[in-house]
């Protein structure tokens, strides 16, 4: 009790002077960047994945080919879950003499769950049924339906106007113009008629036998959802799966899966900033330290009284900056989520308790790691340093002291990224530049030795700084090169790889795509989109094969424990084949087959499905295609671009393969808005081909990316900020020491001139061999980021480099000259009487 009372009042005292401001400072800068990215990502993700939900009409379903048991409803209402449900299936439907294949939607009250209609209810011509809309509410009234515009189209009938849907004739009461929901089955072969759910029975449509997809949908607080995912998974009988947003459509699984990379390493670079200014200002804390504890010694403290004194303030520094930090951190996002929750479709839900219990377990593990190093020094401090100051200053710490240190920052960095590789790309990084900043300044070091002992001159002063303070040259080139360089990787993942992730969907990706296009219609389709002006469409073929062993032993999908893999285990597969490598793809293993190889059993996977399926290079796959069995080899591993939208394939093999299979051809082109009598041209010549419109997809792909740019730009301005005044309190936090140094050079003779001109050239040089590690290190982390994380391109941008240097060797040298000019005014004779 003795020591924390101590402890108590060293801090209010050291407080009181100044001595531990700037440590407190840094740690609450250091707790409110992690804390306030933290509470305003995690909001963030929830509120995306919400949105992501519109793709499926909620946030989980439970689709069944069979009637969903009751027990699955009942849960979700137990668990507090909002609940509703669906049924689709395909269907003829008549108009007078016409008839047209579509895709029923049965749905009962408070569908969507996510999302919303958009319907509309006034009798326009065909061609503006796609405009002029409005938010629905509520569902099709018993004996209404609602219809998209491309069914009124085919079927030439308008609002007001009656089909024929099985046993029942239901009147047309609006024009469904987008459905949220439809996402989850982008593949959809015919247009949309929505209908009440109680209306099912009497047309008498579903049928024994009848393909029908029932589906339970569910939303609620994520961890509600999680949980009751975690409940049904095992209740799950044959027919039964659920489906999330992260797995409805590998488009959006990627377009989130990229956002929360994104605000992962923002967050992380806030990480390296706090533990960088920690370090830094822990050197005049210490300093200070010294003589308080010396003078301890001098009246019998020992060693282990002093230690529980330095815990005791250890710990309630870091008790008091987390808890302040945590609170600026959370009104610093506060603000940012009434701006960003603008720019979502919902409002941003709440934020939960587990950022800021995280920020608080951070803020003592980065204390504790940090002071740890100093802890001997301060404990070992000798008596005799109240008579000779010298003592207690040449103590080095182990290399061992530092292990904390760096496992803190390692599982902060792992935190915040969520993703192993990424964190350790980081701190790889992290390494590399430590190593290449201790190289630069001791080759720096030793150059300085050389100049002529007789040269005179403030910039020869300052540059002479170098030799007398090496370690502290060091430290600071170090500090402010991991500063310098997560500001810059921030600053370029905003503003290129930013731009790449949404060019990576360009305005003219395709939105439609046609099959069932028949061998002899290839060049009359071909010549169809020629007359129409859509030139560059490539049409590919397709043979259904089922892969039924691998390397002889037959496939067993039940040998697979994830839901989705085993789906794709027990599916037919797309085969198709080519000459050439499509452009969007990348080849990762292996190599493509050349002229020579037509006809040879080889075939080339994607990445995803081998991995997956754990398929290698090499290995032996037998596939049942059309009765017929055919065995092929594993000779190349492609990465596809699925985010292009283009028609793709897992599976590809060198032309005359598959020749005497009987195949279908399937082509993807844009469509542009306004257009779409393109489509019933094509029809009325091509009766057998189907359309399947992905322009709904696409839209909501692109504007949850859109969306999430502007969110980050948001996280990545507070990240930058935050670094900003976290670098700047690493460098007050040497000030004291340098204004000393700068006093006692006024007193043998120098100018106020000649003090400035050198702290100028000092910093100017600091920042510019801190800015050109940062620089390069940055680049190689961007590239590798964009091009093994990301997979978006990246293209080095030389002038931005040469003016971040630059700008590097004035902000560097003006920060630290704005921090210290009214101390340089300090007499000296008011050092000589301190002496």
């Amino acid at each position: 009790m003795t020591a924390f009372l101590i402890a108590w009042r060293q801090l209010r005292s050291q407080w009181a002077a100044g001595e531990i401001r700037v440590l407190v400072l840094a740690l609450i800068l250091a707790v409110a960047a992690t804390t306030s990215v933290g509470f305003f990502t995690h909001r963030m993700e929830s509120a995306l994945v919400r949105q992501g939900g519109m793709l499926l009409g909620g946030d989980l379903v439970l689709a069944a080919d069979h009637a969903i048991q009751e027990k699955y409803a009942k849960e979700a209402v137990q668990r507090g879950l909002q609940v509703t449900q669906a049924a689709e299936f395909p269907s003829m439907v008549l108009h007078g003499e016409d008839s047209q294949l579509v895709e029923v939607k049965a749905v009962a009250s408070g569908f969507p769950l996510r999302g919303e209609l958009t319907v509309l209810l006034q009798k326009v011509a065909p061609a503006l049924m796609l405009t002029g809309g409005a938010a629905a509410h509520g569902v099709p009234e018993p004996g209404t339906i609602w219809i998209e515009p491309r069914l009124a189209s085919r079927l030439g009938v308008n609002i007001g106007d009656h089909l024929e849907v099985g046993e029942r004739q239901l009147q047309v009461s609006a024009i469904l113009q987008r459905e949220p929901s439809r996402g989850g089955d982008v593949f959809s072969i015919a247009p949309r008629l929505m209908m009440n759910g109680e209306d099912i029975v009497s047309t008498g449509l579903i049928q024994f036998g009848s393909r029908v997809k029932y589906q339970l949908l569910l939303a609620g607080d994520a961890a509600e959802i999680a949980s009751y995912a975690d409940w049904a998974k095992p209740q799950l009988t044959r027919g039964e799966q659920l489906q999330s947003v992260t797995d409805a459509r590998p488009e959006m699984r990627n377009a989130l899966e990229k956002a929360s990379q994104f605000l992962g390493l923002s967050a992380m670079m806030s990480v390296i900033l706090a533990m960088v200014a920690m370090f830094l200002a822990s050197q005049p804390y210490v300093q200070k330290s010294l003589d308080s504890y010396a003078l301890m010694r001098c009246f019998g403290a020992s060693r282990r009284f002093i230690f529980s004194i330095l815990m005791s303030q250890t710990l309630l520094i870091a008790l008091v900056g987390s808890g302040v930090g945590v609170l600026v951190g959370f009104a610093a996002q506060e603000g940012l989520a009434v701006l960003a929750g603008r720019l979502l479709v919902e409002k941003l839900p709440a934020a939960g308790l587990t950022p800021a219990l995280a920020g608080l377990a951070a803020g003592f593990a980065t204390m504790l790691a940090v002071v740890w190093p100093h802890l001997a020094r301060l404990r070992d401090v000798p008596a005799l340093r109240i008579l000779r100051r010298d003592l207690g200053e040449q103590y080095r710490a182990h290399w061992l002291h530092f292990l904390p240190a760096l496992l803190v920052l390692a599982a902060l960095v792992l935190w915040q990224a969520g993703n192993l590789r990424l964190a350790g790309i980081v701190l790889l990084a992290l390494t590399g530049v430590l190593l290449a900043v201790v190289l630069l300044a001791w080759l720096g070091i030793r150059l300085l030795m050389r100049l002529p002992q007789d040269v005179t001159g403030s910039w020869r002063l300052g540059l002479a700084a170098f030799k007398r303070r090496p370690g502290l040259a060091i430290a600071q080139i170090m500090g402010f090169s991991l500063g310098l360089m997560a500001l810059i990787l921030l600053a370029i993942v905003r503003g290129d790889l930013l731009s790449s992730w949404q060019q990576s969907l360009p305005e003219d990706a395709p939105n439609r795509f046609i099959i069932n296009i028949q061998p002899e219609q290839i060049e009359p389709v071909r010549q169809f989109f020629a007359r129409q002006g859509l030139h560059q469409v490539d049409i590919f073929p397709m043979v259904r094969g089922r892969l039924t062993a691998i390397n002889g032993s037959p496939l067993n999908p039940a040998d697979y424990q994830d839901d989705r893999v085993r789906r794709l285990a027990e599916r037919e597969f797309n085969l198709s084949w080519a000459a050439e490598m499509q452009q969007d793809n990348q080849l990762l293993e292996g190599q493509w087959w050349k002229p020579s190889a037509q006809g040879k059993p080889l075939i080339s996977l994607e990445q995803g499905i081998a991995k997956d399926l754990h398929i290698k290079l090499g290995d032996k796959l037998a596939y049942d295609v059309a009765g017929n069995a055919l065995e092929l080899e594993v000779s190349s591993i492609r990465k596809v671009e699925w985010d292009s939208m283009r028609a793709n394939f897992f599976a590809v093999t060198p032309p005359g393969v598959l020749d005497q299979y009987p195949a279908s051809y399937i082509t993807s082109f844009h469509l542009p808005a306004g257009q779409e009598q393109v489509l019933n041209q094509l029809v009325r010549e091509f009766s057998n081909l189907t359309i399947i419109d992905v322009a709904a997809l696409l839209e909501q792909v692109r504007e949850i990316m859109n969306k999430m740019s502007h969110a980050l730009e948001y996280v990545f301005a507070f990240s930058v900020l935050t670094g900003l005044s976290v670098l700047y309190a690493a460098l007050v936090a040497t000030r004291e020491e340098r204004v000393r140094e700068a006093t006692l050079l006024r007193v043998l003779g120098a100018s106020r001139r000649q003090v400035v001109q050198a702290l100028w050239t000092e910093f100017a040089m600091i920042g510019l061999l801190a800015a050109m590690v940062a620089t390069v290190s940055a680049a190689i982390m961007a590239y590798y980021l964009s091009s093994r994380v990301f997979n978006i391109p990246y293209q080095f941008n030389v002038p931005g480099a040469l003016g971040i240097m630059l700008l590097a060797a004035v902000l560097v040298p003006l920060a630290a000259w704005l921090g210290m000019r009214r101390f340089l005014n300090q007499s000296p004779k008011a050092l000589l009487q301190s002496i």
